[in-house]
């Protein structure tokens, strides 16, 4: 493609060389340069993309993109913009041919249920016989393609890349999570939603290298719905409501009050053979009765939204009575099989207000007892440490405090911060540094009628220590555990600090 067709919806200055000149491809990561491509320079948390252009231009790359001047051989074509995330995103949309355009887009933000809305999402409209695409926390889904993903929302170019793949698989739809720190740093930029969510915002990502504060998280929100064609959000969520007063697009309220455009009553927690679930009748726009098979009133929320964006796409009832039954999401409120008696759930619940939801909705069950196992990230605000602890300190019958993402710090530091906030609930309690013996007790000493649950780490395949990730896969530690300990004999342990 010639560079200025790349160039075409950006204000830019050419310092050296010209802009009518083939280039094969865009890459923002020095590493990947090709010869004849463009080099972007990100300015990143920890790294400058501007550091590395010289190492860009010896691998071969004709044109660097920057923000200000770098030193480069003179042969290689130069261009200045103001903001280089905004340029990559636009050059990369022209590059691909602005594959949003050939799809109906839907982008969900929220401090809590991005993941489990985007898959009742999807498999709505994939029963209905409407192929759509997931760009989220745990996959990118391309037709039968699954594509791992790092982060909730990939860099702009990974996204116009996955979009053009979608089209030509022949995808109609792409639903997509889309994080504050996506929003932020301009990777959906350009991206024309036909219909944006906000699910509820709570304070979460603030911190060093995330968010500066609870107003600038809520405003990187809101970011969302000025590039979405209709609005859908929760009535019920103040801060929603605070986040969205610029917002000019129309909108569409759910929630459990009476003057949403779509609202939930008769909600009862009910029992499968195999699973937790919910049952409820939907009200307003749309009347008919339904269930989830996932336990919680969030749920009940989560499949709102859901049938919300999927009334657009004229889908029945009975077709999403059916997706919704089957919905199962990886490491989300995720119950695993082989238990005798005893309810075992992993989740992803790694804030205090996604905690607080969990365990206040599996305590309506009537657990004989509720059993915690969770620890909290490295590297990461020591806020969020306190509030846990104090929630699963007053919640949970009893608490096993363990490690999670150390990252760079140490994991008996961390632990400690959590028991500031366990210590306020005035419940019992151990602590279990290593992850994998924690697991193994509270497997073993689980009795009939328990829910034990593992936060934290959900659908994670690694635990990230020193900077490097090991593999870690929890949902299988805790299958061969339950399978292991139907040979030991249970009793009730006494809970005790064993720091």
């Amino acid at each position: 493609m010639q560079l200025v067709e790349l160039l075409m919806n950006i204000v830019y200055i050419c310092v050296q060389g010209n802009v009518y000149m083939e280039v094969n491809d865009i890459a923002y990561d020095s590493r990947k340069v090709k010869t004849d491509s463009v080099f972007v320079c990100i300015p990143g948390m920890e790294r400058d993309g501007h550091d590395y252009a010289g190492q860009a231009a010896a691998k071969g790359c004709a044109v660097i993109v920057a923000e200000h001047q770098v030193p480069i051989d003179e042969t290689i074509t130069l261009i200045i913009v103001e903001d280089t995330r905004e340029a990559l995103a636009s050059m990369s949309a022209a590059f691909f041919g602005y594959p949003s355009k050939r799809l109906k887009t839907i982008g969900i933000t929220g401090t809590k249920g991005k993941t489990t809305i985007a898959y009742m999402i999807k498999s709505i409209l994939d029963r209905a016989g409407i192929k759509t695409g997931l760009i989220g926390t745990i996959e990118t889904i391309i037709g039968e393609q699954l594509i791992g993903s790092y982060n909730t929302t990939p860099e702009s170019y990974n996204i116009q890349k996955y979009l053009y793949q979608m089209a030509e698989a022949g995808c109609k739809c792409v639903v997509m999570e889309v994080s504050s720190q996506g929003l932020k740093h301009k990777r959906v930029w350009g991206i024309e939603f036909d219909y944006g969510v906000i699910s509820n915002i709570a304070p979460d990502h603030i911190g060093k290298n995330e968010h500066e504060s609870f107003e600038e998280y809520m405003q990187c929100k809101s970011l969302l719905f000025e590039q979405s064609k209709l609005g859908i959000v929760n009535r019920d969520d103040a801060n929603v409501t605070k986040a969205l007063k610029a917002v000019r697009c129309p909108i569409i309220y759910f929630g459990r009050d009476r003057k949403s455009h779509l609202w939930a009553e008769q909600i009862h927690a009910k029992r499968f053979t195999d699973n937790l679930g919910v049952s409820f009748e939907v009200k307003g726009l749309w009347e008919f009765k339904t269930e989830v098979h996932m336990p919680g009133i969030f749920n009940v929320e989560n499949a709102l939204i859901a049938i919300a964006v999927c009334k657009h796409f004229n889908i029945s009832a009975e077709t999403i009575n059916e997706a919704l039954k089957s919905i199962r999401v990886k490491g989300r409120v995720q119950i695993l099989p082989g238990t005798d008696g005893y309810t075992v759930m992993i989740d992803y619940a790694h804030n205090a207000a996604s905690l607080k939801k969990l365990l206040e909705t599996l305590k309506s069950y009537a657990p004989r007892r509720l059993i915690c196992v969770f620890g909290c990230g490295g590297n990461r605000s020591k806020m969020r440490r306190y509030e846990m602890g104090e929630v699963s300190g007053t919640l949970a019958d009893l608490s096993i405090v363990t490690s999670d993402n150390p990252r760079f710090e140490s994991p008996m530091d961390i632990i400690n911060d959590i028991m500031i906030g366990i210590l306020k609930g005035k419940r019992d309690f151990l602590v279990i540094e290593n992850r994998k013996e924690a697991i193994k007790y509270a497997i073993r000493n689980a009795h009939k009628g328990d829910i034990i649950v593992f936060a934290g780490k959900g659908h994670e395949t690694y635990q990230e220590i020193k900077g490097k990730r090991y593999d870690y896969n929890e949902e299988q530690l805790i299958i061969d555990e339950i399978a292991a300990s139907k040979s030991y004999e249970r009793f009730l342990p006494e809970a005790k600090d064993v720091s």
